[in-house]
């Protein structure tokens, strides 16, 4: 069994590979088609766009490995089926369950494989590729979909960052440099009845460290409440406001650059710990953090999808074709891996829209394939 283990392995993971390199050749080949059209833009050239492209693969590979693992599997056991070696293994007391506990043990190199470069590699190259992309076309960081910037909501502490929260704070930022430096900054801060207590704008803002920003060219505005309680008459009920400037002062805030960055950069390429930490920030704020959530925990799930893949793939082991077997199973693989794709992102927007559970939403998909490789297995056994 360690030779047939040792053979499945080697087999298995050439294909795959060759499979993969595949898909990232095509990938890139379209990413550089679209990056043409950018080519010429500010300090962009044609070098910085394989540079970029570069950056990107790694998001593809983490995208593609589920897919390009159907596809190598599929390969790999047709054309053992087409060569009659599986056949000859069965032979040899080889069981269904020993051909699963084969692929489930390749499985785990995959899994893991995946879950560094999701973990790992991903989140840094990717934020390194739109912050690297930016630089050249000399623009900021903020989201193009945000046309007033970027919005965040903040919690007031009565001491710094710990004890009893005495307000709330709403920061505009009109965009993320890529030196993390922040520009067009205004807060509005009310107290717990909803009411406004201060506004203060800045020009430019830079990171200090431990939840401390510097602000400079400082405008305050400090708004009193009436001196008069129940006075209904105008002016005496209206507020009073004192305008300070100064040229910095030092904000204490929950808000991170990291926090900021995660705007900018596809929620699927970042890692699970980047994720657990906006969502902690989100709920803690009273936010909506769902599709935060379902991100997730489809970061947690997707790198088992390996092993439904090489299920779904098992049966075709199975199946036997007088001609163009491999072609007809590589071509059914293929679509296999396209539906599952389409099903991941299609599961992932009904569970935003219907508010869904985000385990339930993340899982759904696999859950599915998975029952359907079983299906096609006990088919397969009793015919």
């Amino acid at each position: 069994m360690k030779i047939l283990q040792r053979y499945f392995a080697s087999q298995i993971i050439k294909s795959v590979l060759f499979v993969l390199v595949a898909f990232l050749a095509l990938f890139a080949f379209f990413d550089l088609i679209a990056e043409i059209n950018s080519v010429g833009r500010g300090a962009y050239r044609l070098r910085h766009a394989f540079i970029y492209i570069l950056l990107n693969l790694p998001g593809y590979i983490y995208e593609l490995m589920p897919v390009a693992v159907l596809i190598g599997t599929i390969y790999v056991l047709a054309r053992f089926a087409a060569n009659s070696e599986f056949t000859i293994m069965r032979a040899s007391s080889m069981s269904t369950l020993q051909a699963g506990w084969i692929l489930i043990k390749i499985g785990l190199i995959f899994l893991i494989f995946i879950f560094m470069v999701g973990e790992l590699i991903t989140p840094y190259t990717s934020a390194k590729a739109t912050a690297f992309r930016d630089s050249m076309l000399l623009r900021d960081m903020t989201p193009g979909k945000f046309r007033s910037g970027i919005w965040s909501r903040d919690s007031i502490y009565a001491n710094g960052l710990e004890g009893e929260v005495i307000g709330l704070r709403f920061i505009n930022i009109g965009g993320l440099r890529t030196d993390r430096t922040i520009r067009d900054i205004h807060l509005y801060e009310f107290d717990l009845h909803q009411q406004m207590q201060r506004m203060i704008t800045a020009s430019n803002g830079r990171y200090l460290g431990s939840h401390q920003w510097e602000l400079s060219d400082v405008t305050e505005e400090i708004i009193t409440a009436p001196g008069k309680k129940g006075e209904t008459r105008f002016p005496a009920s209206a507020p009073e406001f004192k305008t300070k400037k100064a040229d910095a002062m030092t904000l204490l805030s929950e808000l991170t650059p990291d926090l900021l960055t995660v705007l900018s950069v596809d929620a699927t390429l970042m890692s699970a710990y980047d994720l657990s930490v906006y969502n902690r920030h989100l709920e803690a704020n009273s936010q909506d953090a769902t599709a935060y959530k379902i991100a997730f925990w489809k970061k947690i799930i997707y790198p088992f999808s390996v092993f439904v893949m090489m299920g779904l793939a098992l049966p075709f082991a199975y199946l036997h074709f007088r001609s163009g077997g491999i072609s007809v199973k590589i071509f059914t693989g293929i679509m296999i891996g396209v539906l599952f794709m389409l099903l991941n992102s299609l599961f992932s927007h009904l569970g935003l829209l219907n508010t869904w559970p985000a385990f339930l939403t993340a899982i759904l998909p696999s859950i599915i394939f998975l029952l359907f490789a079983c299906g096609a297995l006990w088919w397969v056994e009793r015919h």
